[in-house]
């Protein structure tokens, strides 16, 4: 934590010297977020041989932020570990692979416009560093919050307001490290899996342009992200050697969040996914959604939806799974992450019917209630053997949230989920248990202070 303790000193420093007469705003922000978590089944159906886990990870953050005239700074440093990860003791001990403490965001955004161009209602501004990517419901590109590492880029964004209409053009280029000829990237770190959702491996260069505009009662948007990924070819012992040149994969729709009369609001969305995936292979892949949610009373409301994600069928010559992209998965399917994060499920896609709820009971406690039903679109086979089941099973999610105070929150969770011999087989489990089950307690202390 040494390194941690000096930022924070640092930003203290910082403090003190700013002359008063600068018309500047200066915020200093903390997180401490725990999370216990007794996982019997989280992410894939234990044995019947095997024990649950139960641990507790922790979030440590540090948020100095900066604002003068047309610029803005923003730096976040966090460190995240499990108790009893280091030793208590000694020094210097902790693997280097889970070495938590790193910069999750440092950026700065400029005004492009001077002060007669913004009064106008516009605003042009390129924000360029290591940040955040948040659009829209964080289907395809969020901040993955929930992780307690969460998600972030290294990129530059050009952003354009006006009128609530918004274009940002946003684009990464990733390189391992300094070097003074070539660029292959090498998008799979020692020690961890790349990524969230099971692709293994980083992109080597990003662009995307999202479009939006607010409704009366809503907004609409467009999203094109286009992702390259570093050509490979195997050896004659199958591993992987790097060659020149991309692979280069499009995403594309449309996304809308509505209000239809007073009490009933409707989210929907549609991509396509086409061009060559991270391994080469064509793609021709698509998904959708349709979420609905009806306000009984000020205190509840809940409604329907469906998830629709293509896969590929056992006698598909080209690859039609779609990848959800950058998203929040722990958002859309299932608190347990059984689908589009680390631990695979196959290559056939998913439908998700799901009906979600949320209630609130007091001024402090709120929460939802949310039931998951989820099958594959296609055929399900393992090897060269079909399964006679396209049922993956269902899923239920409590979640219970209590604000003691402004700055101090706690969440509950539990989980249960009721398995199929079909999801066990395709996530190479033996002698599964029939059920499985997760709960967490997780709390979150927020302090902050405003300089002006």
């Amino acid at each position: 934590m040494k390194k941690f303790i000096n930022t924070l000193g640092l930003s203290m420093v910082l403090l003190g010297i700013m002359p008063a007469r600068v018309k500047a705003q200066f915020t200093l922000s903390g997180q401490v977020r725990t999370r216990t978590e007794l996982r019997d089944g989280f992410a894939r159906p234990l044995t019947e041989s095997q024990d649950a886990a139960l641990f507790t990870s922790q979030r440590t953050r540090l948020d100095v932020g900066y604002e003068k005239d047309r610029i803005k700074f923003f730096v976040t440093v966090q460190d995240v570990r499990v108790w009893g990860q280091d030793a208590s003791t000694n020094n210097g001990v902790t693997n280097p692979n889970l070495d938590g403490l790193m910069v999750h965001q440092a950026w700065a955004e400029i005004g492009l416009l001077d002060t007669a161009g913004t009064n106008n209602g516009r605003n042009l501004s390129l924000k360029i560093g290591r940040q955040e990517l948040l659009y829209d419901d964080s289907r395809l590109l969020g901040n993955l919050d929930w992780l307690q590492q969460a998600r972030r880029h290294d990129a530059a964004v050009l952003k354009y307001e006006r009128n609530g209409f918004s274009a940002h053009l946003g684009a990464a280029y990733n390189q391992n490290r300094e070097s003074l000829s070539g660029q292959i990237y090498n998008g799979i770190p020692t020690g961890y899996p790349a990524g969230t959702n099971g692709i293994g491996t980083s992109y080597k260069s990003l662009q995307f342009l999202h479009l939006g505009k607010k409704l009366k009662q809503g907004t609409a948007a467009f999203l094109i992200v286009k992702d390259d990924f570093n050509r490979y070819s195997p050896d004659s012992l199958g591993n992987k050697v790097l060659e020149k040149g991309t692979w280069n994969r499009v995403t594309l729709g449309p996304y809308i969040n509505t209000k239809i009369g007073k009490n009933l609001s409707l989210t929907a969305s549609a991509y396509l996914q086409t061009g060559k995936d991270k391994d080469g292979n064509t793609l021709n892949a698509s998904s959708a959604s349709v979420s609905t949610s009806y306000n009984v009373s000020p205190n509840f409301a809940f409604g329907p939806g469906v998830d629709y994600l293509s896969g590929n069928a056992p006698d598909d010559s080209r690859s039609h799974r779609f990848d959800p992209l950058y998203g929040t998965p722990h958002k859309f399917w299932g608190q347990m992450d059984y689908f589009y994060v680390a631990n695979g499920f196959g290559l056939g896609g998913l439908v998700n019917y799901y009906l979600k709820s949320t209630f609130t009971l007091t001024k402090k406690i709120s929460g939802t209630a949310d039931y998951h039903v989820f099958q594959s679109p296609n055929e399900v086979q393992v090897g060269d053997k079909p399964l006679s089941s396209k049922s993956f099973g269902s899923e239920f999610d409590l979640i219970l949230n209590y604000r003691m105070m402004p700055n101090v929150g706690m969440q509950f969770g539990y989980a249960h989920y009721f398995s199929s011999p079909s999801l066990a087989a395709v996530k190479a489990v033996t002698d599964p248990r029939p059920g499985a089950n997760w709960a967490y307690l997780m709390i979150n202390i927020t302090p902050s202070f405003l300089v002006k």
